[in-house]
């Protein structure tokens, strides 16, 4: 479980500082591993993940040379998962064989959130030369020449790169499909079991209703508070916490509510078949999001989600039947 975080408004400038040191030692080790994972297939590539790595260590030297001139030697332990509002990165750099396509999309959204956290880091500084060298290096990074026009030009095919020209996909991605898609996928999954066991329990349709209604409201209120609670969107660019939430919460409620308004027919096998036939629907739905906006393979996507939503909904009637 992730541990007590401090919110960026809240560090001092010796914490900012010492925060920065250490995202650049980190990105350019990252930036080393990208290169050494592609350097057997992409040997071009490789090349300019190593500029890069060598340029997070210049600009590592620039921030540790201003510390100690203002704070000493000692450099306090504070990393990203130590502050309210970094994405926590899945550590692509590990993996074997790299996918060019997801590093060069990895190695962007790196470089948006460095530009984003010097030009926050600006606005709560007060010492002339340490606001000087933030704004410098946020410059730096926002002007630095894009990762995907480099590799543009040496390897990506005319398709690949007419694809990855959609630069405000990124963010769009962040600040409502994947909230949205975290709430359907909870809404359409958690209250299956809920639903289902009430339905065969009490053959009842306007109790197995009430239970569904009932469990798609809570998972909705509780699927956006923790959304909201999660990232205040200040240095990711997800967004204000407040309208993830409310994506979230409104995307899982209508994921439970989508296969729950059949029970308002009164004929229970009837209102049971066709909240059997939304609830495939919604599975398909969930799969085919996951596909398209989050490079999922679409077999694989079906895979997980219909398994996963399956058992749940296996569960739920051998419950309510028991």
């Amino acid at each position: 479980m992730r541990g007590p975080v401090k919110r960026f408004a809240d560090l001092t400038e010796q914490e900012i500082l010492a925060l920065a040191i250490t995202n650049e030692d980190e990105d350019s080790r990252i930036y080393r591993g990208f290169a050494e994972g592609l350097r057997e297939k992409y040997p071009s590539s490789a090349k300019v993940f190593d500029e890069m790595a060598e340029e997070e260590v210049r600009h590592r030297t620039m921030l540790f040379d201003l510390y100690r001139t203002k704070f000493g030697e000692y450099l306090p332990l504070i990393r990203r998962q130590d502050v309210k509002g970094f994405i926590q990165k899945k550590p692509l750099w590990l993996m074997h064989p790299l996918n060019l396509d997801e590093v060069r999309k990895f190695a962007e959204n790196m470089e948006y959130e460095a530009a984003r956290f010097y030009r926050r880091a600006t606005d709560t500084t007060r010492d002339t030369s340490v606001r000087q060298l933030l704004v410098e290096l946020a410059e730096a990074e926002a002007e630095h020449e894009s990762l995907a026009h480099k590799l543009g030009q040496q390897i990506l095919t005319p398709s690949a790169r007419a694809k990855e020209d959609e630069t405000a996909r990124p963010m769009f991605l962040l600040q409502y499909v994947q909230p949205g898609l975290a709430g359907l996928m909870d809404g359409s999954v958690s209250t299956l079991a809920p639903l289902f066991a009430a339905a065969f329990a009490t053959h009842n349709t306007w109790e197995t209703f009430l239970v569904g209604l009932a469990a798609s409201v809570g998972a909705g209120i509780s699927m956006g508070f923790a959304e909201a609670l999660s990232d205040d969107g200040s240095l990711t660019g997800r967004g204000a916490p407040l309208v993830r939430g409310a994506v979230c919460g409104m995307m899982t409620a209508i994921g439970g509510l989508g296969h729950t308004l059949p029970y308002l027919i009164p004929n229970f096998w009837t209102a049971t078949a066709v909240a059997i036939a939304v609830v495939a629907v919604e599975l398909v739905a969930i799969s085919y999001i996951r596909h398209r906006f989050m490079d999922t393979p679409f077999l694989a996507a079906t895979f997980q989600v219909i398994v996963g939503g399956v058992l749940v909904f296996v569960a739920g009637i051998l419950i309510g039947s028991s």
